[in-house]
């Protein structure tokens, strides 16, 4: 059974989540209201999954990201977030969190991204990839030339793969598009992540975007 840690100072949200993942089989290990109490709960739990907002009192998301690593390596960061907070996503993307999900979010998406960052997979919704890339300016030539460069890398499969990432598809829906087996789309993700040398999706679609600017 998965298990998961959430991370929330309102206390509404942290019951809703947990109701949402306890109905689906998703057994919730421990609630925190703050970092602190999240990392400590990480530490003695070692869940799968922790889920964290990234405005909490005191040690904030960025803060638990940060210190995951340390705290339990098998554990990934699945993110709550909302409307108007890209730079704080932003930086959870560049720490290397496994997914994000918007608060306003379906119970069925929540327990879709959880189920999938548990599994080793990424979890962004179209919604939260489009909400990044639009706090992105197209970036310097030095930059779209590195990028051009290093899409380059990728076989023409590979790049059809990767467009289909950069509009927030998850890997079913990539699997349906390209006409894929699901656990194929899972291995040339992996794969694609590696040569591009990027730590999850919404770097790998922030380099696609660089490359066509």
């Amino acid at each position: 059974m998965t298990r998961v840690v959430i991370a929330d100072d309102e206390p509404l949200v942290v019951e809703g989540v947990r109701i949402v993942l306890e109905t689906a089989g998703i057994s919730v290990v421990a609630t925190a209201n703050n970092g602190n109490e999240a990392l400590a709960a990480v530490t003695e739990h070692h869940p799968e999954v922790a889920l964290l907002d990234l405005h909490m009192p005191g040690t904030g998301g960025l803060e638990v990201l940060n210190g995951l690593a340390a705290a339990s390596p098998g554990t990934r960061a699945l993110i709550l977030t909302s409307f108007g907070d890209q730079e704080n996503v932003l930086a959870a993307v560049a720490q290397g969190a496994a997914g994000f999900v918007l608060k306003t979010c379906t119970p069925e998406e929540l327990v879709t991204a959880v189920r999938a960052v548990a599994a080793g997979e990424a979890y962004l919704s179209p919604v939260v990839t489009r909400m990044v890339l639009g706090l992105v300016a197209p970036e310097s030539a030095p930059r779209r030339r590195d990028a051009v460069e290093r899409v380059a890398r990728l076989a023409a499969r590979e790049r059809e793969v990767l467009e289909a990432i950069a509009e927030g598809l998850s890997n079913a829906e990539i699997a349906s598009t390209v006409h894929m087996s699901e656990a194929t789309v899972k291995t040339y993700v992996s794969r694609i992540l590696a040569k591009l040398g990027c730590t999850n999706r919404v770097q790998a679609a922030m380099l696609a975007r660089d490359a066509k600017n």
